[in-house]
């Protein structure tokens, strides 16, 4: 499958595809944002290749390894995966110890709520006042996403939340 990015007809596609089937598809991409990376995963893709990466001997490569129910990914993508893995390690042990339901990949809707409106300029009272929260609310909401995700400030978190198309 070639796709420029993952997308609503692209997943949709995907699912179709890989729906109660035992295909092996490989994904030929121009862009994945760490959100789609787990989902195409998740979904079954085999193997992905960078478009401009894509040259006969790396796809029929790709096509062998797929058909024998291996996997192969870009080592960027491996690497990507494997962060997010430890992220969800590290999730499931902070859920656990505290009772909390951290997301377990990519980011919680209050955290895209509070970015969102970050990036739109607004301070920690304003975004409190505008999503009913307390301002300690708000700061422990900034502060575990920053931990959880390795940012080092708000700029930077917000940076990463347009990167990773989250807002």
């Amino acid at each position: 499958m070639l796709a420029e990015r993952i997308d609503e007809p692209t997943t949709a596609e995907l699912r179709r595809l890989l729906r109660g089937r035992d295909q092996r598809v490989v994904l030929v991409a121009r862009e994945l944002r760490e959100p789609d990376l787990l989902a195409v995963v998740e979904y079954g893709v085999r193997a992905i290749i960078w478009r401009h990466q894509a040259t006969e001997q790396r796809l029929l490569s790709a096509v062998h390894s797929a058909a024998r129910g291996e996997g192969e990914l870009p080592p960027d993508l491996v690497s990507r995966l494997l962060n997010q893995v430890g992220r969800l390690q590290r999730a499931t042990t902070a859920g656990a110890a505290t009772g909390g339901a951290a997301p377990l990949f990519g980011m919680a809707p209050r955290e895209v709520d509070v970015l969102r409106l970050l990036a739109e300029g607004l301070d920690t009272r304003q975004i409190s006042e505008k999503l009913a929260y307390s301002e300690r609310t708000v700061k422990n909401i900034l502060h575990a996403l920053m931990t959880r995700l390795q940012l080092t400030n708000r700029a930077h978190a917000v940076a990463y939340a347009l990167r990773e198309g989250y807002i």
